[in-house]
This record gives structure tokens, C-alpha cells and sequence, in this order.
């Protein structure tokens, strides 16, 4: 071994190369001196440059993070072929984005910005996914990068950015939700922690994305003129998933609280008894309802909207489809229908044909708001699980906290098998216990 080898390999002396040494290890037939070399930082540019398009990509791995890297590295870099080069690339360009302002004089801060471009293009949506997680908060991220992000159809890389980004302004915000976007990159806007403004909340009431809208009353921080809210409340006693978050609103339009008390559930009507902002009179009706309620023989199937009949109509409903699945011709399509057209009792009575359990069952489910009960009705249907958000969250109004969703490693399913199991036969077994009672689905 050459005493030049010995020095690079070294450690706790003082082995700092000149440039000429450096070029000739950047030369080196061994890759393990190559490697050695590249998370060197007391190297020239012009060496980690030259580095930077070596054949090993674990060279070029260690060139994407070294903190000496010049930034025109960072260019050639980005069109690297190995994935693992250009996510190394990633880490190490976003950890400078809180330093990239407007009045940096260096023309590094072009280079690193043209590389932020190229990576927002990037072919495989993982590194995309990376840059938008690295640069959701950075408020001097370049806007063009951070508008490309917030597009991606793609939501893992879209929902970071349109959710945290400083940098997205209104006029961004209602150009993406005039593009009409997936509902899952609605929602994401919706939930913006530092709150929306009247243009952005009136926008996304005018998709009428019934989940978007759940996730925006939610959010304590959006912005919503008063006679939008009184035209939700109007519609939702149809809307489950509205409920608990109108009910919850910071402040709500006068006599919204009475109006409300007449569709939402018990739990919630409590809710609105405990608010404070009530005007005696909404305080009074309330409360009426409250008693009414606990009255013996109340009767509570008259809070849906499913006519006096619904028990009979869902039973004839199911017996129907069941038919229809027995000549094949029900599946995932049907439920996705039924979300589309609001019809909350032909959702049911499918979820209940395709499980093959009475439809009861999956009242009982409903009734409860239960994630694990929806879930393992979903998994005993056969549906797949990416349906598992939408159906929880329109279905049984589950709050957007409390959804359970796919493995995000595996996109299976998040309960086991014998978890599920016992949930379905929980739930039949609670149908059988209630079987003589009217008010079984009142939930609903």
C-alpha cells in the first residue's frame, strides 16, 4: 500500500491531500478508495465534481450528500439512473432550502433551485414524496417547485405541500381546486392548519366533495361566511359525516344549534347542550329535543331521512341485491355509485349482501361509528382497501382522526384476520339482540 493510500485511510492524523493527490485517488481503479474519497470534504470542487459522475453509485451516493458538494454537482446528479443516488440528493438539497431567500447573491442558489425542478419531475414518486415532506414548511422554497408538488397526482407527494406550504397563496389554492382534484388532494387543502380564507372555503363548498367539506368545518382555523354555513346545515341532515363538525364549529349562525338538534345524534345533541355561545332560546330548544328523546317510546326513526318504512324498504332492498350478486353483477362499482348518489341505505344493504350478514348487522355497526366495525365489514365484502377512508368517513360520520386506513407499507388492510372475524360476529350478535327493537338503525 502506497503512503498516499495509507494517509487517505488514516484516521485521527493529519492527512489532507492536495489536489493532485486528490485527482489521482478520484482515478483509482479499487472503488473502496473511491468511496473512501468521496465523503471527504476538504476536497476541490473540481474532485467531488469529477466524483460526482463516477461508475459506482455508491460513489455517487456519498458525492449527493457530502456538504462540500458544489452545486453544479447537484445538476448532473439529478438525472442520476440509481433511485438511491437521487433520494441521497434529496436529503442533502432540501436541508439548504431555509437558507435559498430571494437575496442570497451566490449563483449556487440558481443551481439548487434549477435542481429542485428537475427532482419535482422526478420519475419515480418516492423521490417526488421526499422533496414535498422536506419542503412543506420551508417558506422561501421556490414557488414554481412547491405549485408542481401541490399538482402531482400522486397524493403522498401533493398533500404535504398543499396541507403545510407557506408558499401556496389563495390564487394557487383556487386555481388547484378549479382543476378539479382528486378528493383526497381536496381534503388536503381543507385541513390547512393555518386556516383558509372565505375564497378557498366558498370554492370548496362549490365542489361539493362531501369529504373535503367535513375536513374544512373541522378545521377550526377555515374561514366561512355565515350563510354558507346556514346553507350546510341545511343539507346536512343528510350528511352524517357534517354532523359532528358543524356541531363542534367555533361559532355557528343563529338558531343553527335547534336546526341542528333535530338530526344529529344523542352524543351530539349533548354536545350542543355544553356550548356556551347559545342564545337562550337555542339553549331552550335543545334542550326540548334533548327531553324528548329520552321520552319512553321516542320514537327516533323519524330523525332519518329514510322514510317510515326504511326498515322494511332495507330488508326488500337487500333481498334484491342478493340476487343480483348471486348472477354476478355487484361489486365495488355499486358501492362507489351508491357514495356518489348519497343513498346511505343502498350502501348498507350492499355492504350487508356481499358480507352476507343481515343488513341489521351493518346497522348496528353504523350506529355505533365504528372504524374496526366498518373495516371488517368492508374486508368480509371483498371490497379492496382502498376504499376503506371514504366509506368509513361517509358512511358512519367517522371522524377524520379516528379512520383507519390501509397499511401504508403493504396496502392491505390494518386489522388482522381474527380481529375482523370477531368484530363481524360482534356485531351480529348485537343485531340479534335487537332485533324486535324499531329504533335499531336510528343512527343512520
Amino acid at each position: 500500500m502506497t503512503d498516499l493510500l495509507r494517509r487517505l485511510f488514516k484516521e485521527n492524523s493529519d492527512n489532507t491531500l492536495t489536489y493532485e493527490e486528490a485527482r489521482e485517488l478520484a482515478a483509482h481503479d479499487d472503488v473502496t478508495v473511491r468511496r473512501t474519497l468521496a465523503h471527504r470534504t476538504d476536497l476541490a470542487p473540481e474532485v467531488l465534481y469529477y466524483l460526482a459522475g463516477d461508475d459506482d453509485a455508491e460513489v455517487r451516493g456519498a458525492i449527493a450528500g457530502n456538504v462540500a458538494t458544489p452545486a453544479r454537482a447537484y445538476l448532473r446528479l439529478t438525472d442520476d439512473g440509481n433511485e438511491d443516488v437521487r433520494l441521497a440528493l434529496v436529503r442533502r438539497i432540501t436541508a439548504l432550502a431555509p437558507d435559498l431567500s430571494d437575496d442570497e447573491r451566490n449563483r449556487a442558489r440558481e443551481k439548487v433551485h434549477e435542481s429542485l425542478t428537475r427532482l419535482a419531475q422526478d420519475a419515480i414518486p418516492k423521490v417526488r414524496a421526499l422533496l414535498a415532506e422536506a419542503l412543506k414548511d420551508v417558506a422561501h422554497a421556490p414557488p414554481a417547485v412547491i405549485n408542481r408538488l401541490a399538482r402531482d397526482a400522486e397524493i403522498a407527494v401533493a398533500a404535504p405541500v398543499l396541507t403545510f406550504s407557506p408558499v401556496l397563496t389563495d390564487a394557487d389554492l383556487l386555481s388547484i381546486i378549479e382543476n378539479q382534484p382528486a378528493s383526497e388532494h381536496l381534503s388536503a387543502i381543507a385541513r390547512r392548519p393555518g386556516g383558509l380564507t372565505e375564497r378557498v372555503t366558498e370554492a370548496i363548498v362549490g365542489t361539493d366533495d362531501t369529504g373535503a367539506i367535513a375536513d374544512m368545518l373541522t378545521n377550526r382555523g377555515a374561514q366561512i361566511r355565515e350563510a354558507t354555513l346556514d346553507a350546510l346545515i341545511d343539507r346536512a341532515a343528510a350528511v352524517p359525516a357534517w354532523h359532528g363538525p358543524l356541531v363542534r364549529r367555533p361559532s355557528l349562525p343563529d338558531d343553527a344549534a335547534r336546526r341542528l338538534a333535530v338530526y344529529v345524534s344523542d352524543t351530539l345533541v349533548q354536545a350542543l347542550m355544553l356550548r356556551e355561545d347559545l342564545t337562550p332560546e337555542d339553549a331552550m330548544a335543545v334542550s326540548r329535543e334533548m327531553h324528548r328523546r329520552l321520552e319512553p317510546g321516542a320514537d327516533e326513526g323519524d330523525l332519518i331521512d329514510y322514510g317510515p318504512d326504511w326498515r322494511a324498504a332495507l330488508q326488500e332492498l337487500h333481498a334484491h341485491i342478493v340476487k343480483e350478486i348471486r348472477a354476478g353483477t355487484v361489486g365495488e362499482s355499486d358501492i362507489r355509485l351508491a357514495m356518489d348518489n348519497d343513498d346511505r341505505t343502498r350502501a348498507i344493504a350492499l355492504l350487508a349482501a356481499l358480507a352476507d350478514i343481515s343488513p341489521m348487522a351493518v346497522v348496528a355497526a353504523v350506529r355505533a361509528s365504528s372504524p374496526k366495525g366498518i373495516v371488517s365489514l368492508i374486508w368480509k365484502a371483498g371490497l379492496p382497501a382502498s376504499i376503506l377512508a371514504d366509506l368509513q368517513r361517509w358512511l358512519a360520520a367517522i371522524p377524520p382522526q379516528e379512520i383507519l386506513r390501509p397499511d401504508p407499507d403493504t396496502g392491505h388492510f390494518p386489522l388482522e384476520i381474527s380481529e375482523m372475524d370477531w368484530q363481524i360476529a360482534m356485531f351480529r350478535d348485537l343485531e340479534e339482540t335487537n332485533r324486535e327493537e324499531p329504533s335499531g338503525a336510528s343512527g343512520c
